[in-house]
Parts: structure tokens; sequence; C-alpha cells
């Protein structure tokens, strides 16, 4: 079966469409009115396309008309898998944000080489956990934060909005900070850091501009800053020469250093944001799959587990490269200790020294792609976060600027204050760390309850082998994140009014985790019950198509 490339249909097609679907609604929920009679607002039509954030690209031919048994799975093709690549290479954003650099480097000077199995593993279970978002958005045709804003009653809602808003500003700041120092390293120190973060914080104007030429011109940006990445950490892994015997045992020999744990908890800590378990639910929509048409829906989670899988593998490597790239420069030295982001370079600089290409600008081109790269991703998942939660009729350029605004404004604040010294940044970054691990829980749990629903997955739900691993892996890594909160707060911690407020607010954490997790048990039970009786309330069939 042959497959035309991708085409973005023209602005005059999709208004033709859009008038075509507004009639229909009008015809069946309005009493009749034609168009140009509508006392619709151009920003009220807009928000009709909108509110359900779906880029709508097509295929050249007719699917259903060639598979014909909706049931079928069309056989592969591998342009049909290049029509599928890309939301699963703007997910793998996340796995090289300037944080996780950060925690790829200092796992490397500290740890040496023995914690790459496990960052082999972490980002293999960040592979499932990912597919399942996927899953979800593809079987059901709405993303997480939509479904969240139906499943959930309205003070649930508002605050799985803010913890995840919450997350998206704390992996911003780094963000913004990491491009910042990239910005200041490129210009030789003539780019203070609070000017880097003005210059960084306008990508969501180039964002904008990307996305009004179709999605496959953003996907194609991305493919550039990804390279980008590959290309100058690649140079450096040659420049470096790490030792082949010891990487490949780091891989494949699992060792754990007691004063490695908590580079060992960072690692597994990093892989998982909630902000990119939301927005991967909401890429894969970007190609038009009928969910009625079960073989289709198949094929399109089939495609997009083969490209995820590809990303996060590329992800991997450039992970992988970082790593020992410090491994072999300063573990069992005395900077060991002291190395972070903002000194990174300059102590590239001093061990490995200029060379054809200076290996510090080499550095701050693939910190300022991370960087980029992360920050723009960071402006679309908060288009979707805030649409899907709150379901506010406003535009998209209005809403990147507010979720634009949530992360620049504090960037500053850091900026100027923080921007003092190494250590105060370092001592940022860590509070930015606990930050987000304390909003996993709000991303994971809800993530597990729905995917495993059969009101809202169909037949397409996870069945018990996968429910049994995504359980584990969503405690695994709920529990290790629990244990970076322990430590942090144990140590940082002091006063008795501090101890009150921290005491409070962990009560009321623990009591909103304890609701999610009851409410996932409960649907499961509903579940099990409507499932023995045979009821079946998605319009399933008794042959589900169940993941494993």
């Amino acid at each position: 079966m042959e497959f035309e490339t991708i085409s973005v249909e023209s602005p005059e097609k999709q208004s033709n469409k859009h008038e075509e679907a507004n009639r229909l609604l009008q015809s069946q929920l309005q009493p009749p009115t034609a168009l140009h009679e509508s006392s619709l607002s151009d920003d009220e039509e807009e928000v009709k396309y909108e509110a359900r954030e779906k880029i709508q690209i097509f295929y050249m031919d007719s699917l259903a008309e060639e598979v014909g048994d909706t049931s079928a799975v069309p056989p592969f093709s591998w342009k049909k898998l290049w029509v599928f690549t890309g939301p699963g290479f703007l997910m793998s954003i996340a796995f090289l944000d300037p944080g996780n650099i950060e925690g790829d480097l200092q796992a490397g000077a500290i740890a040496g080489y023995s914690l790459l199995w496990l960052l082999l593993w972490s980002t293999m279970m960040g592979l499932l956990i990912q597919l399942l978002s996927a899953r979800v958005g593809v079987a059901s045709g709405r993303h997480l934060a939509e479904l969240c804003r139906e499943e959930y009653s309205n003070w649930a809602r508002y605050v799985l909005w803010l913890m995840t808003e919450l997350a998206l500003t704390a992996a911003d700041i780094q963000e913004v900070i990491g491009s910042a120092i990239a910005i200041q390293i490129l210009s030789r120190g003539v780019v203070p850091i609070w000017a880097g973060v003005i210059i960084t914080s306008l990508d969501c104007f180039i964002f904008l501009f990307l996305e009004n030429y179709g999605m496959r011109k953003l996907e194609g940006l991305f493919a550039v800053l990804i390279a980008t990445m590959a290309i100058t950490f690649a140079w450096m892994f040659n420049d470096a020469k790490p030792s082949g015997e010891e990487l490949l045992m780091g891989i494949l020999v699992p060792r754990l250093k007691r004063k490695a744990i908590q580079q060992a908890v960072g690692v597994v800590g990093c892989v998982i944001s909630p902000h990119n378990v939301f927005l991967h639910s909401a890429l894969v929509q970007s190609r038009k799959i009928d969910p009625s048409k079960k073989g289709l829906v198949q094929e399109a989670l089939n495609y997009y587990s083969i490209e995820s899988t590809v990303a996060l593998s590329i992800s991997f490597i450039i992970n992988l490269s970082v790593t020992s790239v410090f491994a072999k420069g300063f573990y069992g030295t005395e900077k060991a200790d002291s190395i972070g982001l903002v000194n990174a370079g300059k102590y590239l600089q001093e061990k490995y020294g200029g060379g054809l290409f200076p290996v510090l600008y080499i550095w701050g081109i693939g910190l300022l792609a991370a960087g980029q790269s992360s920050t723009i991703t960071g402006t679309y998942a908060g288009q979707f976060i805030m649409g899907g939660f709150l379901d506010l009729p406003v535009k998209t350029w209005i809403r990147s600027l507010i979720t634009r605004s949530f992360a620049i404004v504090p960037t500053m604040i850091v900026a100027v204050v923080f921007n003092t010294s190494e250590a105060s940044l370092d001592i940022l970054n860590e509070w930015l760390n606990v930050l987000q691990a304390m909003q996993i829980p709000f991303a994971l749990i809800p993530l597990l309850t729905l995917v495993s629903k059969e009101q809202i997955m169909g037949s397409f739900k996870i069945g018990p082998v996968m429910q049994g691993m995504a359980s584990i892996v969503v405690s695994l890594v709920i529990v290790i994140n629990g244990y970076v909160l322990l430590d942090f707060f144990l140590n940082e911690v002091n006063g008795l009014l501090f101890g009150v407020v921290v005491c409070t607010c962990s009560a009321a954490y623990l009591a909103f985790l304890a609701y999610l997790v009851s409410h996932s048990g409960a649907l499961s039970y509903a579940q099990d019950i409507l499932t023995s009786k045979g009821y079946f309330l998605n319009g399933g069939d008794n042959k589900p198509h169940q993941f494993l």
C-alpha cells in the first residue's frame, strides 16, 4: 500500500472545513443560522477549533477505503513511519534539557562510569511512561489534561493544574538559565545572565511563527537542535576519548557506591518530567486518526512506539556521551564535587584545551541547543496544560504569552538574586529539582488511572501485565523521588516555624495523593465489576485489543 508524503492543507481549505464543521454543530445544537449571519467573533471561532488543541495534518489518500476492515492493521510502510515521525522527538527534548545535562555531568564527575547502567534503565522506564501517554492520546482522541478535567472534581483538577504549572515553571527556570549560561559562554561574558534570560524567553515568538507554517516546520526545527546536540557532544566525546572497556562495564554491570547515591537518585529523577507526560499525549494528535477504526489506531500506536524508541535511544546516547566525558576528565579529582552547569565549560577548557575549535564553545553550542529546544517545548506544553485543565477561551498566542510569563518573571528574579556565585545557582537547582520531584505523582497517577479505564480507552486499555509493570515503574519513581524529598528536608528544614509549615504542607500533599490513589482504586474495582457482567461502556467488543 503506497502513501504520499504528508501535506498541510492551505489556510483556505482549513477555513472551509472549519465553516462546514460550525454549520454542522449549529444544525444539531442550535437553531439553524447561516454561518455568515452568526454572531460569533473571529476569536470565538478560533477557540472552537483550538479548544482541543488539534493540529490537523492530512494524508492525500483515504486510509479507511484502502484498509476496508476497520479492525485490520495495515502493513508496515517506511513512508508511513516517516509521516508519524516527529512527536517522539519533541517529547525526547525533556530528556536532554539543561537539568538533565547537569545531572549527567555531575554523575560522571562524582561516580565515574558506574551509573551508566542506571541511566539506561531509567531511560527505559521513561520510555514506558511516554508510550502510555501516547496511548491515551491516540486511543481517546483527547490529551491528558483534557481527560483530567473531565475525570476529577473541580477542586481536584484545579489542584492538579496548579501542581503541573509549578513543575513546568521549575523546569522552565532551569532551561532558561541553562540557555542564558550558554549565551554568556558564546558571547565571551559580554551578555550577562539576566540579558540571556530575556533573549531565551523570546523563543515563544519563534514557536508561534513556525507553528503558523505547520507542525512539520516546528518538528524540523527540533530535528536541527537535536542534531546540534548530537554533533557537539559527540565531538567532545571524541576529544575526551573515554575508556571503551569501562564504558561498557558501566552499562552492563550494575554498581552503586555509597557516595554516589544522591547522583543515582538524580539520574532517575531527571528522566520523568511531569509536563512532558501531558505534552506527549497531545503531540500524538497532530496526525489525523479516526478513533473509531481500531486498525488505524493500532497502526498509529505501532509507529509512535517505534519513533519514540528511536528518539529516546538517541537521547540516551547523548546523555551517555556527556556522562562519559566528565567521568574521563574529572572523576577522582578535586574539582569533581564542585562542578556544575555554570563552571563546566571553564573546567572543560582547562582539561582538554583549545584545539581546532575550543571545547568551551562546543560545550556552549550544545548547551544552547538543549536549553532553547526545551524552552520551546515548555511553551508548547504550557498551552496544552492550561487549555486542557481550564478550557480558557483565549487565542494560542495569548496562551503562549501567559505560560511564558509564568517562567520569565521568576527566572528574572532568580537571575538577579542567585547570580552572585556558582554555589548559589547550584542551591537553586537543588530546590528546583525537589519542586519537580514533588509534582511527579500528579502526572503518573492520573496517567495510570486513565490508561487502565475502559470507559476512556475502550478496547485499547492496558492489560493486567502492562498495568502491573507500569504500577511498579510508577511506584519506583515515586519512592525514589520521595527519598530525595525526605533527605532534602531533613538537611534543609531548620527552625520551629519553618518545620510547622513544612509539616502542614506535607500533610496536605499526602492527603491529596491518597485521594488520587483511592480514586484510581475505586475505578479499577468498578471496571472489574462492569467487565465481569459483560458491560462495555465505550462500544467495546468481547475481544479487546489490550496492551499485553
